[in-house]
C-alpha cells in the first residue's frame, strides 16, 4: 500500500525497502512536503522493528548540582558558583532522595548535573557506592559523556580511568545528554565550555567498549539546519554499528524560556509540532537498521503531541521523570506516573509496557 503511494521520493522508496538511507536521502526527507506520508512510512518501519508495544521506565531524575563552569546558550538550568539559588547535594542527601524514589517504584536513577569546578572524583564514587550499597537492584544511569570529559580535564585523569573507577563504584549505564548536535558548525553556537562532538563520541565509545551502555540525545528546534540533524543521526548510526552500545535515541526539543538564545533574540519561538513529528520520523528511518528504540520525550512535547509522535515512528516514552529539573527550569511540567503513561498509550490503541533501563519488559498494562 505504501509503495503505491510513494512515487516522488526515492528516499522514501528506499526506506520502505528497508535500505540504509544516505546523507542525501536524509536531507531529502528533511525537506519532503508530505509529512503524513513520511510519518506513515516511519510508523510502518517502527511496527516491523518493535511491533505495537510502547515502553517507558519508572525513572527518578537526580540533578546533584546546578553549578556549572559552562554557560551554554541553550540552557536555563545552570548557575554560577555563589549564586543565590546554586546548590550541590551531598552523597547522603542524594541517597535519601533515591530511597524515596525507590519506595514509589523507580527502577532507575538518572543522575546528571553541571560541570562543578570543585567536586573531586571521589564525590561521584561516594555517591554511587552509597546508592548501590543501599539499593543494589536500582540501575544507576549517571553522568553524561560531557561530564566525564570535564571530569577528566578537572582531575587530570584519562576518561577511561574515570569510567573504570565509576563502574567499580556502581555505575551501570549512562544517559545520552550533552550530545546536542555534533557538527562543529552548529555546536559552538549552542554550547559553550563543553566538549566537541567528536570528544563526546570518543568518550561514549570508550564506555560502550567497557560494557557501559548509554542513551543518546539530539537537541533540535533552535538554530540548526537540516544538514546538522542528518549529520548527527549518521554519526550515531556509524558508532552504533561499531559498538552496539546505544540503548535508545531521544530527540530533545529545544525549550526556549529563560535561555540565552531567547534573551539574545536568536530564537523567538519554539519549533512547530510539524517539525517535531518530522524529526521523530526521520530519526526512525535513518536509524532503522541499527537502533530499534526511538524515544518520545513527553516532558518536552506534552502528552497529546507525544501520542501523535508515537504514530510517526516513536516507540518509547522515556519514563516517569520523577523530580526532573532541567526542563522545569524552562517552564515545562515534568512528572507523570506509570499509570498515566499507560493510559496515554492505550488511548492510541497500542500496548503499554513498563521496561527496565535496557528495555527488558517488567510489566504490561
Amino acid at each position: 500500500m505504501l509503495e503505491q503511494l510513494v512515487g516522488d521520493s526515492q528516499a522514501l522508496d528506499r526506506a520502505i525497502a528497508g535500505e540504509e538511507l544516505s546523507y542525501k536521502d536524509g536531507l531529502d526527507l528533511m525537506n519532503y512536503d508530505n509529512l503524513h506520508l513520511l510519518g506513515a512510512v516511519a510508523d510502518d518501519a517502527r511496527k516491523k522493528l518493535v511491533g505495537d508495544t510502547v515502553t517507558f521506565a519508572a525513572s527518578y531524575y537526580m540533578n546533584y548540582t546546578n553549578v556549572c563552569a559552562a554557560s551554554c546558550q541553550m540552557c536555563a538550568f545552570y548557575r554560577k558558583e555563589g549564586a543565590d539559588d546554586a546548590y550541590t547535594l551531598t552523597p547522603q542527601e542524594i541517597e535519601q532522595r533515591v530511597s524515596i524514589a525507590k519506595q514509589i517504584g523507580a527502577t532507575e536513577v538518572h543522575i546528571v548535573g553541571g560541570f562543578h569546578p570543585k567536586l573531586p572524583l571521589e564525590y561521584y564514587e561516594d555517591m554511587m557506592r552509597i546508592i548501590k550499597k543501599n539499593h543494589p537492584q536500582l540501575n544507576i544511569k549517571a553522568l553524561t559523556a560531557a561530564e566525564i570529559f570535564y571530569l577528566s580535564k578537572l582531575t587530570k585523569n584519562s576518561t577511561k580511568e574515570i569510567l573504570s573507577r565509576l563502574k567499580d563504584a556502581g555505575l551501570d549505564s549512562m544517559p545520552g545528554g550533552g550530545a546536542e548536535l555534533f557538527h562543529p558548525e552548529i555546536r559552538g553556537k549552542i554550547v559553550r565550555g563543553k566538549c566537541s562532538g567528536k570528544e563526546w563520541l570518543d568518550v561514549i565509545e570508550e564506555a560502550h567498549t567497557m560494557g557501559i551502555q548509554s542513551n543518546v540525545t539530539m537537541l533540535y528546534g533552535h538554530i540548526e539546519k537540516p544538514e546538522h540533524v542528518v549529520d548527527h543521526l549518521i554519526k550515531i548510526r556509524e558508532l552504533q554499528k561499531k559498538t552496539n552500545g546505544f540503548i535508545t535515541l531521544i530527540p530533545l526539543k529545544f525549550s526556549l524560556d529563560n535561555t540565552e538564545l531567547e534573551q539574545d533574540h536568536l530564537v523567538n519561538n519554539e519549533c512547530s509540532s510539524v517539525y517535531d513529528l518530522r524529526i521523530i520520523a526521520l530519526s526512525r528511518l535513518m536509524l532503522a537498521n541499527t537502533l530499534n528504540n526511538i524515544s518520545v520525550y513527553w516532558v518536552a512535547y506534552g502528552k497529546k503531541l507525544a501520542q501523535v509522535a508515537l504514530s510517526n515512528g516513536g516507540s518509547d516514552l522515556v519514563g516517569t521523570a520523577f523530580s526532573e529539573e532541567i526542563y522545569r527550569a524552562a517552564g515545562k511540567p515534568t512528572t507523570s506516573s506509570v499509570e498515566e503513561l499507560a493510559t496515554m498509550v492505550k488511548e492510541i490503541g497500542r500496548i503499554p509496557s513498563q521496561r527496565d533501563t535496557h528495555f527488558g519488559i517488567l510489566k504490561q498494562f
